[in-house]
């Protein structure tokens, strides 16, 4: 029998990043904060973003198949809240935020880390989240510093 609350214990002690995902649909752009993230292969370079089905920015990526990962630094907190909210509710989360276009069209942070731009190559819809699978196709380094991590916040996404 699954014990519920040992499942959601565990599960909440994997430490996950935080990121903003920058999307796009044709000229439509999109952002949100993304923390099931990690790298899935050396060669080819793959990461793993899993993105909630309901959302916009997941109708988003199927239809260009096509996502940038902005790597938030510590301390970016309150950037990463700015993109945790669904756009349906808030509008246009880039309104305030610095960001450029990348190779795939995706806007990508400029107070970032770094990014990575992806193409997706696969999918697996199991669950409330589809785990896209990317193969990084484009990157860049924008200063030196600690990834902000999803436990310095307070937060709890998982379990």
């Amino acid at each position: 029998m699954l014990d519920e609350q040992a499942k959601k214990t565990m599960l909440r002690k994997i430490p996950h990043g935080l990121y903003v995902c920058g999307v796009k649909d044709g000229d439509e752009v999109n952002g949100f904060t993304a923390s099931w993230v990690m790298q899935a292969s050396f060669q080819p370079p793959l990461v793993v973003n899993c993105v909630k089905n309901d959302s916009g920015s997941h109708a988003m990526i199927k239809s260009s198949q096509v996502f940038a990962l902005s790597v938030l630094e510590e301390g970016q907190k309150s950037m990463a809240q700015t993109f945790f909210k669904p756009q349906r509710r808030v509008g246009n989360k880039f309104e305030e935020v610095e960001f450029y276009l990348g190779e795939t069209g995706c806007p990508i942070i400029t107070d970032s880390l770094g990014y990575v731009e992806c193409r997706v190559v696969g999918a697996v819809e199991h669950g409330d989240h589809t785990v896209f699978v990317g193969e990084v196709i484009a990157a860049g380094v924008h200063r030196e510093g600690n990834p902000l991590l999803l436990e310095s916040t307070g937060w709890q996404y998982g379990g």
